[in-house]
């Protein structure tokens, strides 16, 4: 079935537009609305006509639809940026992303093509969007950083061009730079993005870690 969702506030400004169209299956759920947005349910509500709804509800073609992002007067946003684009990355917005008034220390990682004439990069664009706002949530609260921001590149990345920004922000340089470290090594071990490498020899896949079951 194909339902129009309603954006509001940051999501609308991220979307460029009020609504979206979404194709779902005939028997999807609140959560399967999420999902194709590329959020999880603590980082917004969904709204069925005009209703707060369970993750399990059943969302129906009559419904009006909307998501609802944390309201104003809530706790201020410490995930500022997180996004997996096939665009070229430029380091300024993420560092404008995280300018914050209580911080005293801003880090910026930049994880750049070495050696080889490109890296391909392949995701699970939906689900690495998510594992990392999941990620870049816990490294920001463990360290009690003011904010974070992550963005990865997918598709042919260049020699010395960026494949991922990560970007810290906190009240002294010691959490600041472990929270920027941990940020981007539990990128790399848990978001579901893959990579091959253009050599003269051929293409030669980078083979990695199988992220660990929950337990």
């Amino acid at each position: 079935m194909k339902i129009s969702v309603r954006l509001f506030a940051g999501l609308r400004e991220r979307a460029g537009a009020d609504h979206v169209e979404l194709e779902l299956p005939d028997d999807a759920r609140a959560g399967d609305v999420l999902a194709a947005m590329g959020l999880a349910p603590g980082q917004c509500i969904v709204a069925l006509d005009r209703e707060y709804a369970r993750v399990d509800e059943r969302v129906l073609p009559t419904h009006e639809v909307a998501l609802i992002p944390p309201v104003s007067g809530g706790a201020d946003e410490v995930v500022r940026l997180v996004e997996v684009t096939e665009q070229p990355l430029d380091p300024a917005p993420i560092l404008a992303a995280v300018r914050d008034p209580r911080a005293g220390a801003v880090v910026l990682f930049e994880g750049v093509t070495r050696d080889v004439e490109a890296l391909d990069y392949e995701a699970y664009v939906e689900m690495a969007a998510q594992q990392l706002r999941t990620i870049a949530e816990e490294v920001a609260a463990k360290h009690g950083l003011c904010a974070v921001a992550v963005i990865h590149r997918v598709g042919r990345v260049p020699l010395s061009e960026p494949s991922v920004l990560c970007a810290a922000s906190g009240p002294h340089r010691g959490e600041t730079f472990a929270g920027a470290r941990e940020l981007i090594d539990r990128a790399k071990a848990e978001a579901p993005i893959w990579k091959v490498e253009l050599t003269p020899e051929g293409p030669q896949r980078v083979e990695g870690a199988l992220p660990e079951w929950p337990t």
